[in-house]
């Protein structure tokens, strides 16, 4: 059998591993003390802490269903979730999510201005946006850009909104038409056209119960962070043992320096330097009870964008006789930052734990995507592939990974 190597044991590496250990000899290297990556939990106090995000899965693809439920009992073991979405505006207002499809419940002069835009967009010629700011004060108009798209995205991206090519959020944006946001708002209809309106998630220990299930029967080298791979004859070398090809799941961003021997990337080294990335700073919360399972918060006034109300999504998630949530900030905050700033928050959360992870929202510019499709290019050509969130510099959620495996096991 061929031997391969794969770098990382996120949900990428775990589940490219499981779809070929059949066909070759697997060896998984992560760097950690244990494999997870972004969708590793924790149990703290008896609540189960999304150390990064709060994960859930459901998927428009038909072969990542069919794979995923390969693995897992969708009746016995997963709940089925409807998305109770809320936006927390500035006059302490719960608006459901998402925002176009209610803005009904805003002031009466919000909702004027509002409708104004709407028509002005219906009348207007259609010109194809050039970027992400573009294409939402095209598709939503002004106000609704001002109060809600503009601050929210600015807080998640900490940029010019100006500056993020569409390409990048393929398949993410909302695309109503005009008709379809009236049509909304006249008959108070409910979201459900968009991909998480529902989601399915574990009874127990959350996105921790798919990393312990996907690691069973692989042959995984924990505390073992790869500092050099080398190129030898045909094959490739880490830690002296040889493979016939490498996944790589780790950081692009790494490659220049692991890549030393055998193999020239150079001419992509300052590309790759320059990338663009965000951290997150996830912190765990008791809050009051409460029905929501995301609330997204716009206003520039306080840091976090986002609460996670993951004692929602599942009853175990809570210690008994608490409710738990996650909090999201973008980047580092300090400890002290964050209490000021939970004060400001509905839910009255109670602070417990923080975790801050450097590498969680790759930034693509418009020539991001073609630099790592010409590198995928050249590395293919010597059997080395790049595979997951921050190989390829693409923002994937859990799905999108595990479609990505398949995309790429598809041609071994």
């Amino acid at each position: 059998m061929e031997k391969i190597a794969i770098v990382g044991g996120g949900i990428s590496g775990l589940s490219v591993a499981q779809m070929l250990k059949e066909k070759y000899e697997i060896k998984v290297f992560e760097g950690a003390s244990r494999p997870g990556g972004l969708i590793k939990c924790e149990r703290i106090d008896g609540n189960l802490y999304h150390t990064t995000g709060g994960h859930v899965f459901n998927t428009k693809r038909s072969d990542v269903l069919e794979w995923f439920w390969s693995f897992f009992d969708k009746e016995k073991e997963f709940t089925l979730a409807k998305r109770n979405a809320s936006i927390f505006l500035q006059e302490n207002k719960f608006i459901p999510y998402p925002i176009e499809n209610n803005f009904h419940l805003l002031s009466e002069s919000l909702i004027s201005k509002i409708i104004k835009d709407l028509l002005k967009i219906n009348k207007s010629e259609k010109i194809t946006p050039l970027n992400f700011k573009e294409f939402l004060k095209q598709q939503f108009g002004e106000t609704l850009f001002d109060i809600y798209f503009k601050p929210y995205n600015e807080k998640i991206w900490q940029c010019d909104l100006a500056k993020i090519p569409l390409s990048w959020l393929e398949g993410k944006l909302p695309m109503p038409t005009v008709e379809e946001i009236f049509t909304s708002n006249i008959t108070k209809a409910e979201e459900n056209k968009f991909v998480h309106s529902s989601f399915y998630y574990p009874q127990e220990e959350g996105s921790q119960f798919l990393i312990d299930r996907l690691t069973l029967n692989l042959d995984i080298h924990c505390n073992h962070k790869v500092e050099s791979i080398e190129r030898i004859g045909l094959k490739w070398q880490i830690n002296r043992e040889l493979f016939d090809r490498v996944i790589f799941c780790g950081n692009i961003k790494q490659l220049p320096a692991i890549l030393n021997k055998g193999i020239n990337i150079s001419r992509f080294s300052e590309e790759i330097d320059s990338l663009e990335y965000h951290g997150t700073t996830t912190v765990l919360c008791e809050v009051e009870k409460n029905p929501y399972s995301w609330v997204y918060l716009p206003d520039s006034k306080i840091r976090p964008h986002r609460i996670i109300c993951t004692g929602n999504f599942s009853k175990s998630n809570n210690a008994v006789g608490k409710m738990s949530a996650t909090i999201e900030f973008t980047d580092f905050i300090s400890e002290e930052e964050i209490i000021k700033n939970l004060e400001l928050l509905p839910f009255s959360p109670k602070y417990l734990l923080h975790h801050y992870e450097q590498f969680t929202y790759p930034i693509q510019h418009s020539s991001t995507r073609e630099m790592v499709n010409l590198l995928k290019t050249d590395l293919e050509k010597d059997n080395f592939y790049l595979l997951g969130r921050f190989a390829e510099w693409e923002y994937y959620n859990m799905d999108a990974a595990i479609g990505a495996a398949i995309d790429l096991t598809s041609n071994f």
